[in-house]
């Protein structure tokens, strides 16, 4: 047996645990229900708990790095179960297009869209990035890469939100929460 060989055993002996939250939040994707808010808060748990068991009993390092690995195999696997085969030389139906937003056109809104999806969009993403660059465990030079590549697509996701979601202050209340958090927190670990 090699020097791995303990840790993929304990990593598949926590497989199960990540795989049950991701069929939760797949089960709360699928149908609307009043079960829906516990789907998700339970299967968002399922995986925060396999991520603490994998820093437990794996470590700092290689634990939500092997969490991590095993509950994207699980969903990926999940996402090939629900492929659909479809014949290509058959026509699909004719889709209507998306409806626009039924409120009215209004200029202060478009406005406030683009610094939302813009600068505060960004501001949120660099404070994720921050964060997980000075408080996340693991060598400086790691943490430093892994908050760097977030950042572009936790703005891109950002940005996308926010111009997709028709309530802004939603929009507004969560990503100024975001960047408080994270800018806090990174700046409370810096400082002490």
């Amino acid at each position: 047996m090699g020097p791995l060989a303990p840790d993929a055993l304990v990593g598949l002996a926590l497989a199960p645990v990540p795989l049950a939250g991701a069929l939760l939040l797949r089960q709360a994707w699928r149908m609307a229900s009043p079960q829906r808010p516990w789907l998700i808060v339970g299967g968002w748990g399922l995986l925060v708990l396999a991520l603490t068991l994998g820093v437990v009993l794996l470590g700092a390092a290689r634990g939500p790095a092997i969490v991590l690995a095993l509950a994207s195999t699980a969903a990926l696997a999940l996402v090939a179960v629900g492929v659909e085969w479809r014949d290509a030389r058959r026509k699909a139906p004719r889709e209507l297009a998306l409806e626009p937003s039924d409120r009215r056109s209004v200029a202060w809104r478009g406005w406030l869209r683009g610094f939302l999806a813009g600068p505060l969009a960004g501001v949120a993403a660099l404070g994720c990035g921050l964060a997980v660059a000075i408080c996340a465990p693991g060598a400086v030079q790691s943490r430093m890469v892994i908050g760097g590549l977030m950042v572009p697509f936790l703005w891109a996701a950002g940005m996308a939100w926010t111009l997709s979601d028709d309530r802004i202050l939603r929009a507004t209340a969560v990503l100024t929460g975001v960047a408080v958090v994270t800018l806090g927190a990174a700046f409370l670990k810096g400082a002490l």
